[in-house]
């Protein structure tokens, strides 16, 4: 489905991707782990079409998206939720809703339904400020509204960063019930979450994969997860 070649990318002068190769296939659930300033946010955009790789390829179903803007890459079936957790705050939940299903012409009523089946607490909070949400459930809700559309692959930014135990364990249930339904490549420190979910891990480390990890044994022992690292 999406594979990625060999790829450099900079920002300026500076290179921060160094010889990227990764395949996602269909209905599997891949990790991106490593430290912070590893490059696995700049490897989500350069996939995103948020920053232009300047070497290698990139394709998605057989087709290079190497030379397509951003918006086109998402209606072609590649949707990004940022890291951020940004939504738009002086809406209602089913406004935010309504603005991401406008662009790929789905009604306000399937795009609720496509979110209330991932988490059916958010009927709750449809009429209420996003910006009251919690921050898990603006995580849901961002995760929800790029789901409207039936994407074929999701890219998810630290989907846990910076959230309570408790609420980990919302993201986790959602991004369960998400697994087999739809690809998905996800930035995540937590190796916890990781070795929870993963079908295929790789590690980054200074521009760089450094591991591939497909072995379940292997991504359920956190110490040796971080020994690649």
């Amino acid at each position: 489905m999406l594979s990625v070649t060999n790829i450099d990318a900079s920002y300026g002068h500076a290179k921060v991707l160094h010889d990227i190769s990764l395949e996602v296939n269909s209905g599997e659930m891949v990790f991106i782990a490593g430290r912070n300033g590893a490059g696995k946010t700049t490897l989500l955009k350069s996939i995103a079409g948020f920053l232009k790789p300047s070497t290698g390829s990139i394709t998605f179903d057989g087709k290079s998206i190497m030379e397509l803007p951003a918006e086109k890459i998402a209606l072609s079936g590649i949707r990004y939720v940022f890291q951020d957790k940004r939504v738009f705050s002086q809406l209602t939940v089913k406004e935010n809703l309504e603005i991401a299903a406008y662009p790929v012409k789905v009604s306000i009523a399937d795009a609720i339904g496509r979110v209330v089946s991932i988490y059916p607490k958010i009927e709750k909070f449809l009429n209420l400020r996003a910006g009251t949400l919690s921050g898990g459930q603006r995580q849901i809700l961002l995760i929800g509204r790029a789901l409207i559309g039936d994407p074929k692959l999701l890219l998810i930014d630290e989907p846990t960063e910076g959230l309570a135990a408790g609420t980990i364990n919302d993201i986790l249930n959602v991004l369960s019930s998400m697994k087999g339904k739809v690809s998905m490549l996800i930035v995540e420190q937590n190796l916890s979450v990781v070795g929870m979910l993963a079908d295929k891990v790789y590690m980054m480390k200074e521009g760089k994969i450094v591991q591939e990890v497909t072995d379940k044994a292997q991504m359920n022992n956190k110490i040796q997860l971080e020994q690649c690292l």
